[in-house]
């Protein structure tokens, strides 16, 4: 999968001071970038705890749960856009279907 924009990974782990993230997304990344998800089904098979929403968002489980990346998918061009990264907090205030 092509991924969009991981510079967004990177602030929230360096310049949000968020350390504790940085080795989580960076296996994330890893595992996304060289995934082939056709489908949601896909995706929960290799990521149980993703929650797939709709209008093609999926949420995934970062750092033990600590943090939340919304992510929306366009699966015919293989590409995810990384839409939102945040703690369970911030995650709360946001409506992940419309980020």
């Amino acid at each position: 999968m092509r991924i969009i924009k991981k510079k967004t990974l990177i602030e929230f782990y360096d310049l949000k001071g968020h350390q504790d993230a940085k080795a989580p997304l960076e296996a994330w990344y890893y595992e996304a970038k060289n995934a082939r998800w056709e489908t949601p089904a896909d995706i929960k098979a290799h990521f149980a705890s993703a929650s797939i929403l709709k209008n093609n968002r999926v949420v995934f489980n970062i750092g033990g749960n600590k943090y939340r990346l919304v992510v929306k998918i366009n699966y015919s061009a293989e590409i995810v856009f990384i839409r939102f990264i945040g703690t369970h907090e911030e995650y709360d205030r946001i409506n992940a279907e419309e980020v």
